[in-house]
């Protein structure tokens, strides 16, 4: 056909809409790539000028009908080397160059240096937000990436590829953003469709990740290799009888165990996050016993599943709900002292509580809330918990001192389990999504509750210590059937009582225990001269600190004054003026503005000082 630009026929709006003779027309030129392009954009302009906004899109429809007749592809289709697929292209021109697009005065306009194309739809079963994966080549090798739409929806979103090797900038950001949601249009029923998750653990309506056929992650690029290390290897019997000798040993690895099982049951008993947390010396095998935990899950090396600490907490928060029900093992705890965190609690709190906070989007608007509900298994050289520490997250550890291995051949366990392993924590969660499981082991956690509650401990102690025990109890019948469960009474050894749980309790004794360390500062000799620093003065029965020395000594040791004071005097242990949590008194020839205690006997001859009026300083 000659002068074809020149004798394009000239049709109404009603022929775009109600017939299919400008696509039967324009479909002719499909073995003519470069002549199919001149002619669809012209006839793409004709169309305008009658009204109809969607010819390309209508054309497209005509096409992909076309080709499922035939079983052919159009010539203007994606001719990249090495694609995964072959897409229809539309308007666009994409071979082994890049991408590229005519503008309405046909200038050659480049969308991409470089081979890129959507290949697969992700649609994320947690959140129902849908992603592309994208294939783009660079040099000979083809690369993939997971892309949130919403991100592809912006320019300032699209740039962020940039960083993954993406030719993209100010200047072709927008027509690659338009490019790629286009093709996916234009390619919908080709592109196929795959559900993923971007976490483990339980998923409602869905199973338990990533146990769950045909899922596929599309997470966050800094999990993919946690999410790759959750898997099987080697041999469950290998696994499941040096468990059997360690069990046996009746050492600290049962406890590393047993919270790693725990972990996934908190959910479905309902129960809160905790922490697990061994400290002491480098030779009794610490991070041994989180290789232990791990390996119920997955590859138990470390760098694997087995991490060292974030010291950011929206690091923290992320890693805590991409685990979600699985353990977050976490070797060295306190190596973030360094990092200039002296204080674990409000981690603590923050990781306990389950759930992140609420932050914005770089794009507007709020991120989605995170959350999550595992066990913390950390290890470290001191405990996390201090005399200063609040009960809230003295409430949330069950913590205990490595006085002994975790297993008596550290080495020849390690080389077990580096090789085998991610058997148990399968079978268990398969066993919990059977008919009738999650109501039993809920039944057993509530007795262990009830029974650990008869124990001098406080009830979130007992929750946390009553599913270790309940997770215990099932996999020994269910894995390892060899009568060695943790009890009670193992349990009742490590949990923290209730005085240990009241700060203001635990303020009291360090005053006491400051009193009797110091009797220099409270005594004056026999001529009635002070030798250091006066801190106060004791009298039968009371114990007088000055008030700025008192502050002072709190402050140092971690306490808050204030709250003390007011639980001492709620608590009839001060004497005081009226009015106040004080009291003036006279001290070495001054009147000054004291703490007063009140002490019993036994704190009395616990000081061992002053016991009787005729030894006190005039």
């Amino acid at each position: 056909m000659k002068n074809e630009i020149a004798t394009i026929p000239e049709y109404t709006a009603g022929d775009y809409y109600n017939s299919s003779a400008p696509y039967e027309w324009l479909y002719q030129f499909k073995d003519d790539k470069f002549k199919l392009k001149q002619m669809t954009q012209k006839m793409k302009d004709k169309a305008g000028a009658v009204g109809v906004k969607c010819f390309i899109s209508l054309f497209n429809s005509y096409c992909e009908m076309q080709a499922q007749r035939s079983g052919e592809m159009l010539a203007n289709s994606t001719q990249f080397d090495g694609q995964e697929m072959e897409l229809f292209s539309g308007e666009y021109v994409c071979d082994e160059t890049g991408v590229f697009v005519h503008d309405k005065f046909g200038y050659e306009q480049t969308i991409c240096r470089h081979p890129i194309m959507p290949i697969q739809r992700l649609c994320n079963v947690d959140s129902g937000e849908e992603r592309l994966k994208l294939a783009y080549k660079k040099g000979k090798l083809w690369r993939s990436i997971v892309v949130e739409k919403s991100a592809l929806a912006s320019s300032s979103g699209i740039l962020q590829l940039a960083a993954n090797g993406i030719m993209v900038n100010s200047e072709n950001a927008k027509p690659l953003s338009t490019y790629l949601l286009e093709m996916e249009q234009l390619n919908y029923d080709l592109i196929p469709e795959q559900k993923s998750v971007g976490r483990l653990g339980w998923i409602s309506g869905h199973g338990f990740s990533p146990y769950v056929d045909d899922l596929v992650f599309d997470g966050e690029t800094n999990f993919k290799h946690i999410f790759g290390a959750v898997k099987s290897s080697g041999s469950r019997e290998a696994w499941v009888n040096v468990m059997r000798n360690l069990r046996s040993e009746k050492s600290p690895g049962r406890l590393f165990l047993a919270a790693s099982f725990a972990s996934v049951i908190l959910e479905p008993c309902g129960l809160l996050p905790f922490f697990l947390h061994a400290w002491g010396g480098t030779e009794t095998g610490k991070t041994v016993g989180l290789m232990i935990a791990a390996s119920v899950w997955a590859c138990p090396r470390l760098g694997d599943f087995i991490l060292t600490f974030n010291s950011t907490s929206v690091g923290q928060e992320m890693t805590a709900s991409f685990l979600n029900s699985l353990p977050m093992c976490i070797d060295e705890l306190q190596i973030q002292s360094s990092a200039g965190i002296k204080d674990f609690d409000k981690i603590i709190y923050q990781l306990t509580e389950g759930i992140g906070r609420t932050r914005g989007a770089k794009t507007g608007g709020l991120q989605r809330v995170l959350t999550w509900k595992n066990c913390f298994i950390t290890n470290g050289e001191m405990p996390i918990t201090n005399a200063s520490s609040g009960g809230g997250a003295v409430n949330r550890i069950i913590e205990f001192e490595c006085t002994e291995k975790v297993y008596s051949d550290l080495v020849g366990l390690c080389a077990v389990i580096n090789s085998n392993f991610g058997f148990a924590g399968r079978e268990f969660v398969e066993y919990l999504q059977s008919d009738g499981a999650c109501e039993r082991v809920n039944a057993v956690q509530k007795e262990f509750y009830r029974e650990l509650l008869k124990s001098d401990s406080t009830d979130k102690q007992a929750a946390s210590a009553s599913a270790l025990l309940a997770a215990d109890c099932i996999v020994t019948e269910l894995i390892f059937k060899d009568g060695n469960a943790l009890t009670v009474a193992d349990m009742a050894e490590i949990m923290t009582k209730k005085s240990e749980v009241d700060v203001n309790a635990r303020a009291l004794e360090y005053i006491y225990e400051l009193v009797e360390r110091n009797p220099i500062h409270f005594r004056p000799d026999e001529y009635g001269t002070y030798k250091a620093e006066i801190w106060g003065k004791l009298e039968y029965g009371d114990i007088y600190i000055i008030k700025s020395v008192f502050d002072r000594e709190m402050s140092l040791a971690g306490f808050n004054s204030t709250a003390f004071l007011s639980w001492a005097k709620r608590s009839g242990l001060l004497s005081h003026d009226d009015g106040r949590r004080t009291k003036k008194v006279r001290i070495a020839n001054s009147t000054v503005n004291t703490v007063c205690l009140h002490r019993t006997q036994t704190d009395i001859e616990a000081l061992n000082v002053y016991t009787n009026d005729d030894d006190l300083p005039m």
